[in-house]
């Protein structure tokens, strides 16, 4: 079983490589086909973001009057959980329908459409990218200083890579034969959205409610950004919270991989 398990894994890496360019391509053009016939273009990548922190911002700050946590302004701290957050749902939402999205293409019977998922997180990297660009701005204009630390948020955007690209290929096929998959999975984001602390601090939740939240996965991701950003903590610190985030992960990519190859025989039949 273990060795079929490996083979799955290493099929869909060798696929990913060989069509590196054909996904470049693909992406840059889901990513030209979301701005086709606008004024603007990509500016709106940049003011999309711009917008929800400035609409969050003023209901928390102004409506709320949530104060700085520590010497952390808000507006900084909220940025920092949205960013990754919302390349997260991005993804999800996006590789959820994928597959039926790009019909036209998976009936090609030499089409690699375990691909599809890897397409979505590229092209979503662009609106993330200007989200994080919006964070160092803030940075910046707040006058928190230039660390080192900022670099380690290259790692936990890999493992927002590694997990959303777990779940994509999971949820990719399954939206196939079912298709209330995508209606799930808009459900469950919204759920997601409000019990992962991006707007609340975990601290004022009880212990054993924290230790809930925390199984999230996607927590530790948020929780990255802002100690790379913010805190400067580093990610082995929490070795327990690694651990679990890649044990999670690795089964979630491993099965998403095994479900998406076994099942793709059969798209061509179904869509």
């Amino acid at each position: 079983m273990s060795s079929h398990l490996f083979l799955y894994c290493l099929q869909f890496i060798k696929s990913i490589a060989n069509q590196r360019q054909l996904i470049g391509s693909l992406a840059k053009r889901e990513v030209k086909t979301l701005y086709v016939g606008s004024l603007l273009g990509i500016f709106w990548a940049f003011i999309h973001p711009l917008i929800m922190i400035s609409v969050f911002w003023f209901i928390f700050s102004v409506g709320f009057r949530v104060k700085p946590l520590g010497d952390v302004p808000f507006v900084v701290w909220l940025t920092a959980g949205m960013a990754p957050w919302f390349y997260f749902s991005d993804i999800i939402v996006g590789s959820a329908s994928s597959v039926i999205t790009h019909a036209n293409l998976v009936k090609k019977t030499l089409f690699p459409s375990e691909i599809l998922p890897v397409i979505k997180v590229t092209s979503s990297f662009v609106s993330h990218s200007f989200f994080l660009l919006i964070l160092l701005l803030l940075l910046f204009f707040q006058e928190i200083p230039f660390s080192l630390f900022f670099f380690q948020g290259v790692y936990y955007l890999f493992c927002l890579w590694a997990l959303s690209l777990g779940i994509g290929l999971i949820l990719a096929p399954l939206n196939v034969f079912i298709r209330d998959i995508s209606h799930l999975v808009n459900v469950l984001i919204q759920i997601g959205f409000w019990a992962t602390p991006i707007f609340w601090d975990i601290n004022m939740m009880p212990v054993v409610i924290q230790k809930l939240l925390k199984l999230n996965p996607v927590y530790y991701v948020v929780q990255g950004y802002r100690d790379s950003f913010i805190y400067g903590i580093p990610f082995w610190h929490h070795p327990a919270q690694t651990f679990y985030f890649w044990l999670v992960t690795t089964v979630i990519f491993i099965s998403g991989t095994m479900i998406f190859l076994k099942l793709k025989p059969q798209f061509a039949d179904v869509l």
